[in-house]
């Protein structure tokens, strides 16, 4: 296209020959007086640099011991006081930066890394898991804190209680009466929990060493280390009567006690064989899957053209609970599957 132009742009005009083929004419003319030579100017260095020495008198300054965990802006200050000036804090982390120690100077504490939670269930009271979350009041920022303990195996709540803040006493008070009522021995029971204040408390771990209660922690900042209790949070509040907000206390309790009633008596789980919570936690749900196997061997006698896979069976009713399964057990898990069905 720039040769057209060259062609036919002195007869023609170079601004209507450039229109007509759709060019601009600065690049036209770009092109056509080639790629202007960069300026190469060398920059004189400034009359305050400090030189190779006073640089070094610099960098073994930062590295003295009482230095050492200090920032530049320190060290300057530190220096203006005992009445000596070397150079400005900018300069301090210019020469940082040139000798790569531009980093965190800080001495700082490295925490040893946590180990992961993996506990097993075979059986209702062996594990359990708790948490608090909280519910919206008739106001903003005004919430109630709904406590609530739930066995992994069986997905049962075995005991929640509603107040207006987090508290290791009323988490002791809900763990006594919990143990109290489903009669846990000593060292029957592992209950988990995440790092909150209510969780960690002097007050609460005294509660554990004196019922024989093993503790358990979630890793910080890892969300899925308490499965169990944030899935039932979520089906709290993902129900459609679920109001978003209380109009007081006494609103969310008595809302409280009818959505446990439902999902310890009615609700059935899918994960538990379509069976409900009270079925798996009391022992009732062996003789409820044999009463519905026989529902469904007298529907496949009467009509077996609708069952193409064969005799239909219930869901199968859960074996083990796990909050990070061992890798260890996870083929002897399948074959106590087959076992059992």
């Amino acid at each position: 296209m720039i040769a057209v132009v060259n062609e036919v742009g002195e007869r023609l005009g170079i601004e209507p020959t450039c229109a007509a083929i759709g060019l601009s004419r600065a690049t036209y003319y770009r092109h056509k007086d080639g790629p202007r030579p960069r300026k190469t100017t060398t920059r004189s260095m400034p009359t305050q640099t400090l030189g190779a020495i006073e640089r070094q008198a610099v960098l073994d300054l930062l590295h003295e011991d009482r230095f050492i965990d200090l920032s530049p802006t320190e060290i300057y200050a530190q220096m203006l006081e005992e009445g000596r000036y070397v150079c400005s804090i900018r300069t301090m982390y210019r020469i940082l930066a040139a000798n790569e120690e531009l980093r965190e100077r800080r001495r700082q504490r490295v925490h040893p890394p946590y180990a992961k939670p993996e506990l097993i269930a075979t059986a209702p009271n062996q594990v359990w898991s708790w948490d608090i979350t909280k519910l919206r009041g008739p106001e903003k920022l005004t919430y109630y804190h709904l406590y609530v303990l739930i066995d992994i195996f069986s997905r049962y709540v075995v005991g929640w209680l509603l107040a207006d803040c987090e508290s290791g006493d009323l988490a002791k008070q809900l763990v006594i009466e919990s143990c109290a009522r489903e009669g846990i021995a000593q060292d029957q029971l592992t209950i988990h929990q995440d790092r909150g204040t209510a969780m960690t408390s002097k007050t609460l771990a005294q509660t554990y060493a004196s019922l024989g209660v093993i503790k358990s922690f979630s890793r910080p900042h890892v969300s899925n280390d308490n499965p169990f209790s944030e899935a039932h949070f979520k089906t709290l509040k993902y129900r459609p009567d679920y109001p978003g907000r209380f109009n007081d206390q006494q609103h969310a309790e008595m809302h409280c006690r009818d959505f446990f009633g439902w999902y310890n008596h009615e609700h059935h789980h899918i994960a538990l064989g379509l069976m409900t919570p009270y079925d798996i936690h009391h022992g009732l749900a062996r003789e409820k899957w044999n009463r519905r196997a026989d529902t469904l061997a007298a529907a496949y006698a009467d009509h077996p053209e609708r069952f193409p896979r064969g005799l239909p069976k219930p869901p199968p009713l859960p074996i083990a609970a796990y909050i990070n399964r061992p890798a260890i057990i996870a083929a002897n898990t399948t074959e106590q599957a087959q076992l059992v069905q």
